[in-house]
């Protein structure tokens, strides 16, 4: 969600902040701010410096005055929680004396109560945000160092944050901590970099630290130490971040979204390297960290995820019963927590989440832990906190999504559940055979993709017929019903079309009642097993004179149009047939004039519950 960038060096430190936030402009914001140190006069301490605007960071920058100089600052986009998109909501937050400022993500859940006691021993608050109460609390501890007044303030506070922190006195250091909220460290020569995503520091340094929950650190320009809220000392070592500045860029494309979408086929192809073993019609998966006797004593899977990866775990959960005959099902992480689930110690359970932060899915992950269960994570972020905290898991190597509508990591998501269930299929009894038509399947998934994408006009065509379409409904039968369920997501995430998904089965137990000539519906028809059952409910909106839109292996009678894709093996059907409508979502927003890459009222990475 919100964005953090902070540095401490020799250069001059606005135009990196102002770079840093348009780096990480995609998370989802409503306003930004940047806080730079001025220099100490003769006889005079340092100041702060402070810039706050409403709205895109390039209105932000237009306020920022030329002499906004200094060499050490933080800055921040906000995704609104407490109190509405506004100058004086924007972060960062001072204090009274403007000594200390400070930027947040998360939420402090007892800002109620602080906020209360700290207006009755006289504190004015200039903003509605919980964000200010951390800082009057940091101004009025009475320790001597900031380390230690940061760490007192954060005794009282309750809830998530990730956090930056500066202090006029203490003008030679930045003060971050981390519980719930990412906090990534970059290192450089003879400079420091902090900040909520990797986006905005690989233009700098790809040397990184990423806090743990209950972990901080002090920045300095030649050197950093952690340590955690108690004070205790921790060990950080560097890693390598496997991705580059210009994995970020456009790459000639108009949106990021259109450019994540053409990427797919690369992406698969890069999921499947180095995987996949031809001699015994299996695959390696290394990081699961699960022995083939541990594996055969799994007897149920659970998967849990949120959005879109809560749909690429649907479809994973088939996956897994149709070729490792594993009971599995999946289940939104966000409530799964709150019902205190039964936790079977004979259940695998698998976390996803493309940025590997997503806060109800560590949640969960951290819940599960403490009750001694095993957990996988399926992420895309190396070194993410689910990455982290899982026993094991798997890289679904999508590289950096920037669009805050996910299309390449569902698909390479999925494909990574393919490989999980066909790697534990083999463990148990798929045979060689069936293990080797799988294997093909997937090396056929790229050219597919290829061929999905370069039927881009005939999908755009469609997407203006269906554009002044007030409300969608999407259906499909078991294989079909994730797909049909995402795409419905995919759309009215970019275009605010009201979109609603059914299985085709349930038509007739209630939703039949919305069918009419204005409401289109999508049906997904692969051809298997099911294509009977399906053109049967096609034939139901027809006789109520419902349009149709059909994503199938041949065209469809029943249908007013068709978007025809290439046949793979059934069970990984899905995976291709969930292409084309990221197309069609993307090409209906492009009509409707959409802002594409920064739907309103979204954020990439929830990072907050």
């Amino acid at each position: 969600m919100c964005g953090i960038v902070g540095y401490i060096g020799k250069r001059d430190v606005a135009p990196l902040l102002l770079e840093g936030l348009q780096r990480l402009e995609y998370r989802g914001y409503d306003s930004a701010g940047i806080v730079i140190t001025g220099k100490a006069a003769a006889g005079k301490p340092a100041t702060l410096k402070m810039v706050k605007a409403k709205g895109r960071v390039r209105e932000l920058e237009a306020r920022v005055p030329k002499r906004f100089t200094g060499t050490t600052g933080i800055a921040h986009t906000r995704w609104a929680t407490h109190g509405a998109p506004s100058d004086e909501n924007a972060h960062p937050h001072l204090d009274a004396e403007n000594k200390v400022a400070v930027v947040h993500n998360g939420i402090i859940d007892n800002a109620s109560e602080l906020r209360a006691k700290l207006v009755a021993d006289g504190i004015v608050f200039l903003s509605e945000t919980d964000t200010e109460v951390l800082v009057h609390l940091i101004a009025r501890a009475q320790a001597e160092t900031l380390e230690e007044k940061v760490r007192e303030a954060l005794r009282s506070v309750e809830g998530t944050y990730g956090i930056a922190v500066m202090h006029a006195d203490f003008n030679d250091r930045i003060v971050v901590a981390r519980n719930g909220s990412p906090v990534v460290l970059g290192i450089g020569e003879k400079e420091m970099f902090v900040a909520s995503d990797v986006a905005a520091l690989v233009a700098h340094t790809r040397q990184v630290v990423t806090l743990d929950d209950g972990e901080m650190a002090t920045l300095k320009a030649d050197d950093f130490r952690t340590y955690t809220t108690e004070g205790s000392s921790t060990t950080a070592t560097p890693t390598t971040v496997e991705w580059e500045a210009e994995s970020y860029d456009m790459g000639g494309h108009d949106t990021y979204m259109h450019k994540e979408i053409s990427e797919q086929a690369d992406a698969v192809d890069r999921v499947l390297r180095g995987r996949i073993d031809d001699r015994f019609s299996t695959v390696h998966l290394g990081g699961l960290n699960l022995d083939a006797r541990e594996a055969r004593g799994v007897r149920r899977i659970k998967i849990l995820g949120c959005g879109t990866s809560y749909h690429a775990g649907q479809i994973g959960a088939q996956l897994i019963e149709e070729l490792a005959r594993i009971p599995a099902d999946a289940e939104p992480a966000s409530e799964f927590r709150y019902r205190n689930p039964v936790v079977d110690p004979d259940t695998l359970y698998v976390a996803v989440s493309q940025s590997g932060e997503t806060y109800d899915v560590l949640a969960a992950v951290q819940e599960l832990k403490r009750k001694g269960a095993r957990v996988l994570g399926v992420v895309n972020v190396v070194g993410s906190a689910i990455a982290r905290e899982a026993d094991g898991g798997t890289y679904v190597h999508a590289g950096p999504e920037v669009c805050v509508v996910s299309t390449k990591c569902f698909t390479n998501t999925v494909v990574a559940f393919a490989l999980l269930a066909l790697h534990l299929g083999r463990i148990r009894d798929l045979s060689v055979a069936d293990g080797k038509r799988i294997i093909d399947g997937l090396r056929r998934l790229p050219a597919q993709i290829t061929e999905i994408l370069e039927n881009e006009d005939e999908i755009k065509k469609l997407a203006a017929e269906y554009a002044d379409a007030k409300s969608m409904m999407f259906i499909g039968r078991v294989r079909g019903y994730p797909v049909a369920r995402e795409a419905s997501l995919k759309l009215k995430e970019v275009s605010y079309i009201h979109a609603e998904a059914y299985p085709a089965s349930e038509l007739k137990h209630g939703p039949l009642a919305l069918i009419e000539p204005a409401m289109p519906t999508v049906a997904i028809v692969p051809d298997d097993d099911l294509l009977e059952k399906n053109r049967a409910a096609m034939e139901e909106i027809k006789a109520r004179s419902g349009r149709i839109l059909a994503v199938a292996h041949q065209v469809q009678e029943k249908a007013d149009h068709t978007i025809v894709v290439p046949k793979n093996e059934n069970e990984l059907d899905p995976i291709l047939m969930g292409i084309p409508l990221q197309l069609f979502a993307y090409h209906t927003a492009l009509a409707m004039g959409r802002d594409i890459d920064k739907p309103r009222n979204l954020a990439k990475s929830v990072t907050v519950e």
